[in-house]
């Protein structure tokens, strides 16, 4: 753990998350085609500022760790608040979320844990809290991106293993491990990850987080209404 991170001693906020970010220098290659190589990197930071910062604002969530070895992300997300966990080198998506529910649950065994993507930058805390109290209602539950074929968020209770199954059609290996998956409307902004051009403009419309914005307005455009932040 690098230095001091935030905890909410609220005792009904009983999630600890865990947001996994690659290096900035190699994240969101898919947007190279709508923004300039420069930016992709603050791109990638500000989604990943946004995410964790309403994160650490959602009422049920307890303390967020990020796994990463990006050691401008590190220093970035922990003056947020979060916990940073060195990444394991070479292994991958899903051996990072493992690697950082063990980290949480080395500090606190009996804590349930949730993983969400890094690239949610019009994530609002409400919508968070909601989707984490339908998951407080299974051993291991997910939520599927906006496109359906993906997750955006894995959660296991108290005792259960994550065993995390991320990468491209997610949502179907997730359902077969007999994760449930949680189906509400009106959270628009959990599933709203971001990956291409067209992704980011359905982010713009929600309402970008302030990070986001700053970056995205930077790229020639005007930053957009921001209803939640």
């Amino acid at each position: 753990m690098d230095g001091e991170f935030a905890t909410n001693t609220d005792p009904t906020a009983r999630w600890s998350l865990v947001v996994p970010l690659k290096p900035l220098r190699l994240a969101k290659s898919r947007l190279a085609g709508t923004t300039a190589d420069a930016l992709r990197p603050r791109l990638a930071l500000a989604f990943a500022q946004d995410t964790v910062a309403a994160a650490l604002a959602c009422a049920v969530v307890r303390d967020v760790s990020v796994v990463t070895d990006d050691p401008t992300a590190a220093a970035e997300l922990a003056s947020l608040g979060a916990r940073i966990v060195p990444d394991t080198p070479a292994g991958g998506l899903n051996a990072a979320l493992a690697h950082g529910a063990r980290a949480v649950r080395a500090v606190r065994p009996r804590a349930a844990v949730a993983t969400v993507n890094a690239d949610l930058p019009a994530l609002r805390p409400g919508e968070l809290a909601r989707v984490l109290d339908a998951a407080a209602e299974f051993p291991r539950a997910f939520l599927a991106d906006a496109a359906g074929i993906g997750t955006t968020l894995l959660a296991a209770a108290p005792g259960a293993e994550l065993n995390p199954a991320f990468g491209g059609p997610s949502r179907d290996r997730h359902l077969s491990s007999g994760a449930v998956e949680i189906l509400l409307t009106g959270v628009d902004s959990v599933r709203r990850d971001v990956d291409t051009g067209d992704d980011l403009l359905v982010a713009v419309a929600l309402g970008l987080g302030p990070h986001t914005a700053l970056r995205y307005a930077a790229r020639g455009a005007q930053p957009a209404p921001q209803p939640g932040h």
